[in-house]
């Protein structure tokens, strides 16, 4: 028997979305569009196609030419940005969706954590939708209730399980769901941003148990945008962008295509504006004074920052580090860490910080910055404004590259004193 269990075959998917149009006059374009929707609305029925609203359509390609085969046991993540088809991707394995080209091959039992309560019975109890995914799934009675008790424990909902879920809380809910797709007996898991709901505890058990999921030899597909989580459970990623495969290879590489496509070079940058404030430029400097891409571990972070002001008093400058997952590791305030503030009169200011040296982990990093103050909301701020590479970490003069991947953090913590060893004696018995 093959051990590939999942094969796309040039897949694409199409879907056709509808725009209005703005006609002159509110009773003519009532009549107007009455007029058009009804006439392609009867053609659409007629030639048997899906009645879309709206005055005039087009062609959305969610995917098109997607090609992977996924061998049995791995644990694959997918990612990519907001729209770039991974969930029509996880709809289309899953049967919910037809391809409009290509095909799938399944080899297995699949449970699929798409949304929050996928495939549960609103007016059924939770045990009642337990049984009844179990059956769906092709399992008897006997196997559902051989899991049933571990089903319970995990979600947490004992004392609510004969309850109809309607009833629910959406962290009820997710709990249940998770834990129903999590403990039957299938051979293939889609999970969709299942971390998108629930709090801590929660997410933690949830990558507890896919990582013991993945250890009984199942299939999984990961989608999350929690790229920390991505890099801690898998060892393959599959990168999609516009619908279309950008990469598929090793996480690490994955999760560095994917962050790269995520910046954008200074000179197409747009940087944008806010109501009371605008960032113009911002660069990293080297020891010379030099704007550069790359941070040498253990010197101070040199900055450049111009920002053009209106008449807003108060408006301070903020930065936020972020690390290669796109997760924050250091946030600095001028007004709230440094009581400095922009000026207040109107016109162009160039900021020059030099922040503490760190000892930071090889690998990708940015700096987001932003004007605010304690009395609005942030005013304006740039993601992404500061994109920079440290190459290589030897904190200590280490003989190896200290790298985030190894899973030691992101940052290399340095003693303030020199390292004491003391003996102690044992204590006389």
């Amino acid at each position: 028997m093959s051990d590939t269990v999942i094969r796309a075959d040039k897949l694409g998917k199409k879907f056709i979305i509808g725009h209005k149009v703005q006609y002159g006059g509110i009773l003519g374009e009532a009549l107007v569009r009455s007029a058009r929707g009804l006439v392609r609305r009867g053609a659409d029925m007629l030639h048997g196609r899906a009645v879309v609203e709206g005055d005039e359509v087009e062609e959305f390609w969610a995917l098109r030419d997607v090609d992977f085969e996924i061998k049995r046991g791995e644990v694959v993540s997918i990612i990519g940005h907001n729209g770039a088809g991974k969930t029509t991707l996880l709809k289309i394995l899953s049967r919910i969706l037809e391809p409009t080209l290509g095909r799938v091959e399944l080899n297995g039992r699949v449970a699929s954590l798409l949304e929050v309560g996928t495939g549960f019975h609103q007016e059924l109890t939770g045990r009642e939708n337990i049984f009844l995914n179990g059956a769906i799934l092709g399992m008897t009675r006997r196997e559902v209730q051989a899991r049933f008790d571990q089903i319970v424990d995990f979600s947490g909902v004992e004392k609510f399980i004969d309850t109809p879920v309607k009833r629910y809380s959406v962290g009820m809910y997710a709990r249940l769901a998770f834990a129903v797709a999590a403990h039957l007996e299938t051979e293939i898991l889609f999970v969709d941003e299942v971390l998108a709901v629930g709090d801590s505890e929660f997410q933690k058990r949830c990558l507890d148990r896919m990582s013991a999921v993945a250890n009984e030899g199942r299939t999984v597909l990961f989608v999350s945008h929690n790229l920390a989580a991505v890099a801690a459970l898998t060892k393959r990623g599959i990168v999609l962008k516009g619908g279309q495969l950008l990469f598929d290879g090793p996480i690490d590489a994955a999760i560095s295509r994917y962050s790269a496509s995520l910046s954008k070079g200074k000179a197409d940058r747009d940087w944008g504006r806010g109501h009371h404030s605008a960032i113009v430029s911002a660069d990293l400097l080297d020891a010379q004074g030099m704007p550069t891409d790359t941070y040498e571990p253990g010197t101070p972070f040199n900055l450049r920052v111009e920002v053009e002001t209106t008449n807003m008093p108060g408006l301070g400058l903020e930065l936020q580090l972020r690390d290669a997952n796109n997760l924050p590791v250091g946030f600095y305030s001028s007004s709230i860490f440094s009581q400095v503030a922009l000026p207040s009169e109107p016109g162009r200011h160039v900021f020059t910080l030099s922040l503490q040296p760190l000892f930071l982990a090889s690998g990708d990093y940015s700096f987001d910055i932003a004007t605010n103050s304690l009395t609005i909301v942030v005013d304006h701020g740039v993601s992404n404004a500061i994109p920079f590479n440290v190459a290589a970490s030897s904190p200590g003069g280490i003989a190896y590259d200290f790298k985030q991947s190894l899973g030691n953090g992101v940052v290399a913590l340095q003693l303030a004193a020199p390292l004491r060893i003391e003996r102690k004696e044992r204590e006389p018995a």
